[in-house]
Order: C-alpha cells, then sequence, then structure tokens
C-alpha cells in the first residue's frame, strides 16, 4: 500500500521546509529485528528516518540524510527484494520496487545530460 498523506506529512516534518518530497518508501533493515525505516527522497536529500517498534507508521527520528546525488539501487528481485544502501542492506515489500527505480531514473536523467557547451552566452 503507498505511503499515506499522514506520514508523508509526519515524515516533512523532519525535513527543511524549502525542501519538496519526489519519493517515500518503508524498508526493513536486512535480518534486523530493529524497527523499520522510511526513506524520503526529496529535491535535495535522500533522507533515512527511523520508526518505532510500536507503529512502523510514525517516523520518529533522523538516521542520515545525504545529498540526492546518488542512486538508491539497484534493487536484487531474485528473493525478496533487497538493495544496499551507504554500506546497509535493506529489504522492501514488492510494490516499492518501482519507487526506487523511478527515483534512481530521476538522477541518471540527470547525470546524462550534456555540458552546456556555450555557458558563457
Amino acid at each position: 500500500m503507498p505511503v499515506s498523506a499522514g506520514v508523508r506529512k509526519r515524515i516533512a516534518e523532519f525535513l527543511d521546509p524549502d525542501d519538496e518530497i519526489h519519493y517515500v518508501f518503508p524498508a526493513d533493515v536486512f535480518g534486523s529485528t530493529n524497527p523499520g525505516v522510511f526513506f524520503a527522497v526529496t529535491r535535495k536529500t535522500i533522507t533515512i528516518l527511523t520508526t518505532g517498534y510500536l507503529s512502523r507508521k510514525t517516523p520518529k527520528s533522523v538516521v542520515s540524510t545525504g545529498l540526492r546525488n546518488q542512486r538508491i539501487g539497484p534493487v536484487d528481485t531474485s528473493t525478496v527484494p533487497w538493495f544496499k544502501f551507504n554500506g546497509i542492506d535493506y529489504e522492501i515489500d514488492d510494490e516499492y520496487v518501482p519507487v526506487i527505480h523511478a527515483a534512481d531514473a530521476e538522477i541518471m536523467r540527470e547525470a546524462a545530460k550534456p555540458v552546456d557547451p556555450l555557458p558563457d552566452l
């Protein structure tokens, strides 16, 4: 099920008010009993927020924030969908694989733009 508007609103409270959320998806640290996380992909950053043990729908705190200049995937779908991000393996539900692909395509599209041959004009 897509991340609800209420969860997106709670996530936005942890982000720069001048930023704009493009993608949000939940994930679990592979093989961990720790609370889940939300990835919030914005115009400027990729922010990972931890959830609580009692409610996996409530972001509790920011775990890490990085610039929006890196891919999240690729996602390995040979078993349970998973990906490695900043050295940590995360599991996701099948329905969020296209979300990661869309977020990565956005970055790849920016990187594929040609350099302006006449930047001074």
